[in-house]
């Protein structure tokens, strides 16, 4: 893998920022041409840079309104236990991101849902069923002071 120069992140700050820029406009904006532009993305994306677009959701829009971060402690701890939890978790269609942790917590949730009484439900029906959780702590976010999904390039 090559090293970036000052072009290709410049060009992956861009993007990070709207994806749906043209490679004209990001061409224009970078005072270059949009076929060394356009290759330039083409190498990005088959390099692993740019792993994929998205559309990012309002969620009060679509009813998601209640943040829960949920903090995860298992029981037991072993390569089978985390394997089977993982897979469990990549199930549950209410989890938006699942970290596995160093610390206190073996595992952070952020889960988006509609109400608490979604959420108390989740965790009844979903979530307290997967066996081997021995501590679970739930938090709830009050406001979002801001959100990002773009990283410092």
């Amino acid at each position: 893998m090559e090293t970036l120069d000052t072009i290709d992140l410049n060009i992956l700050r861009i993007l990070q920022k709207d994806s749906k820029k043209t490679t004209k406009a990001i061409a224009k904006t970078l005072n270059l041409t949009a076929s060394p532009v356009y290759e330039r993305i083409r190498r990005l994306e088959k390099q692993g840079y740019i792993k994929k677009y998205v559309a990012l959701v309002d969620k009060t829009k679509i009813n998601k309104p209640i943040t829960a971060i949920c903090m995860v402690s298992l029981r037991y701890h072993n390569e089978g236990f985390i394997d089977k939890f993982e897979r469990q978790i990549k199930a549950l269609h209410e989890v938006q991101e699942c970290y596995h942790m160093a610390g206190k917590v073996d595992f952070f949730l952020k889960i988006n849902l509609e109400s608490l009484d979604a959420y108390h439900e989740f965790i009844r029906s979903k979530l307290s069923r997967i066996e081997n959780i021995g501590v679970l702590e739930s938090y709830f976010v009050l406001k979002e002071i801001f959100y990002t999904t773009a990283y410092d390039v």
